[in-house]
């Protein structure tokens, strides 16, 4: 069983949200996956990107063999950049 992480699509017709999710290769965009990761919400408001996604997992998902679409892994390295900043913003 190969699995992907990809995104999922969803929301209104112009104003899309996405699903990180982890997903067999060769099932439907929209279809069963087996983890939600996270969200991406690339039109919110203020034209501010919403990203949010659980890092520890996506790479738990990547070490047992999943490989990421394109998107998901620019998405995953940008999680990865702003997960410091937001922990030092929390100290």
């Amino acid at each position: 069983m190969a699995l992907k992480i990809k995104l999922q699509r969803g929301g209104a017709t112009h104003n899309p949200v996405y699903r990180i999710v982890v997903a067999e290769a060769r099932s439907r965009r929209d279809g069963r996956f087996v983890e939600k990761l996270g969200t991406y919400i690339p039109r919110a408001q203020g034209q501010q990107i919403e990203l949010t996604l659980n890092v520890e997992r996506a790479d738990y998902w990547m070490s047992v063999g999943a490989k990421p679409t394109d998107t998901t892994n620019a998405l995953i390295k940008r999680a990865r950049k702003e997960a410091p900043a937001a922990a030092e913003a929390e100290a």
